[in-house]
């Protein structure tokens, strides 16, 4: 099985879910503040894991990955960080709200 594959069905959670939380107020925040995030986690990750490979504390397998490299980081390893930066906020929003929660939303 290669990374690729592997990296679907987080896509599709990630899709599904942000989608499922759009209806929510704040949407166009949401995007923004995810974007924003997700470039640094890009920047961060493309950085760490060119460490992490580079000293050999992480090895990908021959044919494992689709062979595009930032430095020496599988492309298929920023997927990970696009989706964390989209999938956690919605889920956020779509958790219910105690009673006891004064906080106000934005429209």
């Amino acid at each position: 099985m290669t990374y690729a594959l592997i990296i679907i069905p987080f896509a599709l959670i990630t899709l599904v879910v942000t989608l499922v939380s759009a209806p929510r107020p704040g949407m166009r925040q949401r995007m923004l503040a995810s974007t924003i995030s997700a470039g640094v986690l890009v920047v961060l990750t493309a950085i760490f894991d060119n460490v992490m490979i580079s000293s050999g504390l992480v090895a990908y397998p021959e044919g494992t990955s689709s062979g595009i490299r930032i430095g020496v980081a599988p492309i298929e390893d920023f997927s990970y960080a696009i989706c964390a930066a989209y999938l956690v906020p919605a889920v956020y929003v779509l958790l219910p709200r105690s009673s006891k929660d004064v906080r106000r939303e934005h429209p």
